[in-house]
């Protein structure tokens, strides 16, 4: 019998995560069923088992690929040399993270990856399994935006004495509300988050404190 290499198993692996990401993205979690992911990817009920046992590891799965995608984002942006300012990386990393994972859905719009991370917030309020993957997911990501932030500190554009990861958490919370514009109301763009964040970060430039 032919062995299967490691990289037919990657591919078939990742077929079937595109697959079932293109489903949630159209039905949501709870409206796909695993008929509807057999289908969608041509592939037999025995080879999509043979990889995911559950409608619900496919979820984690998904979710575990798109913070992924952030992480990595935000980790290539720490080797820019010299540091560009903190609004372009931020609108170019979106740019690039929500046009890459629209793609990955097969939908035309950059709406697709938001709507899919409120599914995930969502679902994570009744599953621990999803929930620990977003929390490893969120670590993973404070860890690689700590290394910005820090470089940022470090070349003087932010204040060294504010701790880093409470600049970190700030700006989570304001990619998170970012999302959540994008999902619901579809009129957030990337050059909007820029423009918004250089206008806060020059704000009081000039103010002395106590």
């Amino acid at each position: 019998m032919a062995r299967v290499s490691q990289a037919h198993l990657d591919a078939r692996r990742q077929q079937i995560i595109a697959g079932a990401r293109r489903c949630f993205t159209r039905n949501g979690f709870h409206a796909t069923s695993m008929q509807d992911v057999f289908r969608e990817t041509e592939l037999s009920s025995g080879a999509v088992y043979r990889y995911f046992g559950s409608k619900e590891e496919l979820i984690q799965a998904v979710a575990a690929e798109a913070f992924s995608s952030m992480r990595d984002a935000f980790a290539s942006a720490t080797q820019e040399t010299p540091v560009l300012p903190l609004d372009e990386v931020l609108s170019r990393v979106f740019s690039h993270v929500l046009a890459d994972q629209a793609r990955r859905a097969g939908a035309g719009s950059t709406g697709a990856f938001a709507e899919l991370i409120l599914q995930v917030w969502g679902e994570c309020l009744r599953s621990e399994p999803l929930a620990m993957t977003l929390r490893q997911g969120y670590e993973d990501m404070r860890a690689a935006w700590s290394e910005l932030v820090r470089a940022y500190q470090d070349a003087g554009q932010l204040p060294a004495g504010v701790p880093t990861d409470h600049v970190v958490r700030t700006l989570m919370a304001l990619v998170q509300g970012y999302i959540v514009q994008q999902a619901l109301l579809r009129d957030a763009s990337s050059e909007m988050l820029r423009d918004g964040l250089r206008a806060l970060m020059t704000a009081n430039s000039d103010r002395q404190d106590p």
